[in-house]
């Protein structure tokens, strides 16, 4: 039952299983469509507008029109100048969408309300870019819009629910080996047999505030220091990002008890003969002895609040990151507030469930180095530390130890054999070009019957405007009917064109005789995006017919989504023309 506690802090960090997701790809049959105007411009489908600026964060708000949606994944936010500091977005969680040559996707529909946590007070253009398909099958290039935020005064950026949780911190950091047997002799130094009563209470709250504000101290010099390193900002940069991931890893390591952090001996030396000298029973003595504690922290606690330091530099915030420092503090000296007014016995015996205490801290640790980690490492080698971490903490839970045991601890086995199916899985997906910690395993991509091989050395394949004007001049000139199809690699659409459509053996002996040109418009430059104008065209995908003397036949022209079969017929009305 005590591995059973432990593994319940780990709960919370640890991926769970995906759940079925709904097929939603559009239907082919809505795309026989041959002219732009059924689809609005980019920026008439999909409006932004800025909702409200503060010192603490920027409110967008995006409407899609009634039958359009924007991707999830394809959010970026920039800040112009690159140095100003900016957090990550808060997207809410999107409808989800299956695709068998994309996968798994999310997609928002109507309005869409996104909150950017602001760590820079200075004025500066926030960057957005978006991406959206309307869903008769036509996919927008990614299109970025600049917002003016205007600058303010600084303040902090905190809520009352993250001081709670530092509060909670500090509380469950006394339950640790080193500091929850400690308890007894501390009240006895402090309190001198004062127990109970407003006396006892004001002694123990004299050693406790002043301990606290010494965290809060080093919680508001790291939040000044982050804020002139703009740390924020350079977090994006693996230099900073994998220095912080192997604190948090030696961190770590310390919790496990492989090495102890601790100040050198002669500070600590110093500070011991000071609070040896200093007399208990007093509010002066208290007080002393308190600065004297936070100063010298003991091995259990100074590799988590190293990391809370590590976090509050990152977030630039010195007022911020000295409230929850000193709410961390109180968290800590709680548990002697409570024996210094009478309720020691509400407090748990020590015993070896501390130690599994110790090790949960560890493990959470170790996930948030995985989880900045992540940032810079490939998605497979991030799935893999994943499991190999799963695979740990499945292991100490007893998954392999095939000897009796009793029911309590058969619990603590089962969920361990869990962990460690999971990290197998996480292994597997890794090995298999997966990336999601949620889904390790995947969705095999389900090969269609219309799906066959095509000889692709039929297709060119041009990027540039030039390329398009040789090629059209090329085919007109020795009297070559020309195929035109807009391709983008983030296109579904027109992933299911190439596969479903164009390999069609109906389609495939239609085109004999055509020129095949396909355009990639993937990444989106300004020369591509006017070619789009000069044709007309919102996005991919579109196909256009021209004939032997170069000249488009638009009344055959396909924009967006179509089946094999009507396309069948569009080339057979093509094919009449020439």
């Amino acid at each position: 039952m005590r591995r059973l506690l432990c593994l319940l802090l780990l709960v919370l960090a640890l991926p769970a299983s995906a759940v079925g997701l709904l097929e939603s790809r559009p239907s082919a049959t809505l795309g026989s469509i041959n002219n732009s105007a059924d689809f609005l411009p980019v920026r008439e489908a999909f409006q932004l507008s800025l909702v409200d600026s503060t010192p603490q964060s920027i409110k967008l708000r995006f409407v899609a029109t009634e039958g359009y949606y924007l991707y999830r994944h394809r959010f970026q936010f920039r800040a112009e100048p690159a140095d100003v500091g900016l957090g990550v977005a808060q997207l809410p969680k999107g409808e989800q969408k299956h695709d068998e040559y994309f996968g798994d996707v999310e997609v928002y529909h109507g309005i869409l309300d996104v909150e950017l946590p602001r760590t820079d007070q200075r004025a500066f253009t926030l960057a957005v870019t978006y991406q959206g398909c309307a869903d008769k099958g036509l996919c927008y290039p990614p299109e970025t819009e600049r917002l003016s935020i205007d600058g303010s005064g600084a303040q902090a950026t905190w809520s009352w629910r993250e001081l709670a949780l530092f509060f909670l911190a500090g509380l469950g950091l006394t339950f640790t080996p080193c500091v929850l047997p400690m308890l007894p002799i501390l009240s006895g130094v402090v309190l001198r047999g004062q127990v109970g009563g407003l006396r006892g209470f004001n002694l123990s709250l004299a050693y406790v505030l002043p301990m606290a504000i010494c965290f809060a101290l080093l919680g508001a010099l790291m939040g000044m220091f982050g804020a002139q390193l703009n740390l924020q900002a350079r977090l994006q940069s693996a230099w900073v990002l994998v220095p912080f991931a192997m604190f948090f890893a030696l961190f770590a390591l310390a919790m496990f008890g492989v090495f102890e952090l601790k100040l050198p001996h002669a500070i600590s030396s110093r500070l011991d003969r000071i609070a040896g000298r200093t007399e208990g029973g007093s509010l002066w003595g208290a007080a002393v002895l308190g600065v004297v504690s936070s100063l010298l922290v003991s091995p259990c606690v100074s590799a988590p609040l190293a990391g809370a330091l590590l976090y509050i530099s990152a977030s630039g915030d010195a007022l911020g990151g000295g409230l929850k420092l000193f709410m961390l503090g109180l968290g800590m000296g709680a548990p002697l507030l409570l024996v210094a007014t009478g309720g020691a016995a509400w407090l748990p015996k020590s015993g070896p469930w501390l130690i599994y205490v110790k090790n949960a801290i560890g493990v959470l640790l170790l996930g948030l180095a995985i989880g900045l980690l992540s940032r810079v490492l490939p998605g497979q080698i991030t799935l893999l530390l994943i499991g190999l971490l799963a695979a740990g903490v499945g292991l100490f839970m007893g998954a392999l130890e095939l000897v009796y045991k009793p029911p309590r601890k058969r619990l603590g086995q089962l969920l361990g054999m869990f962990l460690l199916f999971y990290a197998l899985a996480c292994w597997y997906g890794a090995f298999s070009g997966q990336t999601d910690p949620l889904n390790p395993i995947g969705q095999p991509r389900i090969v269609t019957n219309s799906e066959q091989a095509q000889d692709n050395s039929t297709w060119q394949t041009i990027s540039t405007p030039a390329e398009l004007d040789r090629a059209l001049a090329e085919a007109r000139s020795s009297r070559t009917p020309l195929l035109l199809d807009w391709y983008a690699d983030w296109c579904i659409s027109c992933k299911v064109i190439e596969h479903e459509v164009l390999n069609d053996a109906r389609v495939v002996e239609r085109l004999k005789g055509y020129r095949l040109i396909r355009f990639d418009i993937t990444a989106s430059n300004a020369e591509q995006r006017a070619l789009l104008d000069r044709y007309r065209l919102f996005g991919p995908p579109a196909l256009m017919f021209f004939g032997k003397d170069g000249v488009e036949h638009t009344d055959v022209r396909v924009i967006g989504e179509i089946n094999a079969q009507d396309f069948a017929e569009r080339a057979a009305k093509a094919n009449d023309r020439i």
